[in-house]
């Protein structure tokens, strides 16, 4: 695969939830901080925490088979 995590097109998409859903509970009342929001946030983390992992060179790639990019058809 040879590309960086950083260019995935899947990853870019899930930084831009991960922002989305911290500016979106920014707006939550206090009292729900530690719950909801917390939950959330943890959430929206774990997505691109998961392909970042994917793309890793260990030998367990299993699930990079699934984040790589369409290639182009010609």
């Amino acid at each position: 695969m040879g590309q960086s995590y950083c260019e995935l097109i899947s990853w870019q998409k899930a930084m831009d939830f991960v922002m989305r859903v911290y500016g979106t509970t920014k707006t939550f009342p206090r009292d729900e901080v530690y719950g909801l929001a917390s939950q959330l946030r943890r959430s929206a983390v774990l997505i691109p925490a998961n392909i970042t992992e994917g793309q890793d060179d260990s030998p367990r790639k299993s699930s990079s088979t699934f984040l790589e990019e369409p290639k182009a058809t010609g």
